[in-house]
């Protein structure tokens, strides 16, 4: 399935090393920004900023993909969450001198005139992930996606993520879309927490359709097959995941 639609897409090291941000490969890489929110901030102005400024500065600097979701209930302090997709690592380091970017400062102007006592956010975070050769590409959300889930699978060691990215693209992927799992995109993360990790987001109609989905892809025999192996055994050693919805 997808992992075949794939099959000629050339190859990356996942180390992260400089060929990885220079080389222009068919990987795509995966900014994911966790903005969190100051108490009794203007919201709305970060969010403006995010989708009028940010968002299409960066596009217009080569950026693919570009999505702000926000946790699901009642998070304090509420948690934007920034998805920001590069074709390959060149528009990556493009995209580090947006300040550069004449576009850019005019209409940023604003934003930038903020002063401290304006401040939108306490900090954000960056992780930067690597896509899979098994999924080399983000997808689009389904039709009517309104849940997200991100997941990220925490291994022992190197050797544990390592086995269990191959693990993904020798079947688990293909699995996923038979179970409709929908995913959106997965990657190693190669900059940024809880390192040795590999991250990915799906998507769902809603919250029964999740659930619904998750108890088939664990009754899929394929999987159960899979998740047998040796070769693949002690893989995962912890999970974090959290539910989005789009903003």
């Amino acid at each position: 399935m997808y992992a075949a639609m794939a099959a000629g897409a050339l190859p990356m090291t996942t180390m992260a090393t400089p060929s990885v941000l220079e080389m222009e490969g068919e990987k795509e890489l995966y900014e994911i920004r966790t903005y969190e929110v100051k108490f009794g901030s203007k919201q709305q102005l970060l969010k403006d900023y995010l989708n009028q400024v940010l968002g299409p500065s960066l596009k217009s600097l080569g950026a693919n993909h570009f999505m702000i979701l926000t946790e699901m209930g009642n998070s304090d302090p509420t948690q934007l969450y920034v998805i920001i997709g590069y074709p390959n690592g060149a528009t990556f380091l493009k995209a580090q001198n947006l300040q550069n970017d004449a576009a850019y400062k005019t209409a940023a102007a604003e934003y930038n005139a903020l002063t401290p006592d304006q401040t939108l956010y306490n900090r954000f975070t960056s992780s930067l992930l690597l896509a899979f050769d098994g999924m080399p590409k983000m997808m689009d959300p389904i039709a009517g996606a309104s849940l997200f889930e991100l997941r990220t699978y925490e291994g022992y060691s190197e050797d544990a993520v390592r086995r269990k990215i191959k693990m993904f693209n020798e079947g688990e992927i293909d699995i996923f879309l038979e179970t409709g799992l929908h995913p959106v995109f997965f990657g190693e993360m190669i900059i940024g927490p809880y390192r040795p990790c590999l991250t990915y987001m799906i998507n769902f109609k809603d919250m029964e359709e999740h659930d619904a989905n998750w108890k088939k892809f664990s009754a899929n025999p394929d999987w159960k097959a899979m998740s047998g192996m040796e070769e693949y055994a002690n893989t995962v050693s912890n999970i974090r995941k959290v539910f989005l919805k789009p903003l």
